[in-house]
């Protein structure tokens, strides 16, 4: 199963408001041969570890269908993001779209070559998690074991993260 975190909290000059870039970012992982198996809903997440006046982000997960290594398809969502223009600067900082790798299949790769994964904070946060129960109920933690609904329980109660309107 591979899992890819899709996210915006900055309009995009060319796509619109974050939820019209995020819908255009799952688009482009289809052109870039990236076939969608299943996708979930999106959320609206407040930022987590972000300046304190930064806007509220777009979340949602995707579950690809099969791909080669992480490697490349990492340098694939990399691509995607610049060509949204993205600019990788400070780490945690509002961005037009944001496409994480957390899991490829069960691999396990702590780093520091990347991809790290699974990606080293899915755990910690609801804005990942909720959409990933979603779209893959059940799905255990390669490291921990833990399912995804048992690590959305250990969240604490301080991430504020609700399902967006139609």
């Amino acid at each position: 199963m591979i899992l890819i975190g899709v996210g915006a909290n900055l309009p995009s000059p060319r796509f619109g408001p974050p939820r019209a870039t995020c819908e255009a970012g799952v688009a482009a992982l289809e052109a870039a041969d990236l076939p969608v198996a299943a996708r979930a809903p999106w959320y609206e997440t407040a930022p987590v570890a972000s300046p304190p006046d930064a806007p509220w982000f777009v979340n949602g997960v995707v579950r690809l269908a099969d791909w080669p290594p992480p490697e490349p398809l990492l340098e694939r969502l990399h691509a995607i993001e610049a060509d949204f223009g993205r600019a990788r600067g400070e780490v945690n900082a509002p961005r037009v779209l944001d496409l994480d790798l957390l899991a490829w299949h069960d691999t396990v790769n702590p780093g520091p070559t990347p991809p790290v994964l699974p990606h080293p904070r899915l755990a910690e946060r609801a804005f990942v998690l909720c959409p990933l129960a979603d779209v893959a109920p059940g799905w255990r933690h390669p490291v921990t074991g833990s399912t995804v609904e048992a690590m959305l329980a250990a969240l604490p109660a301080d991430q504020a993260v609700h399902r967006a309107g139609a």
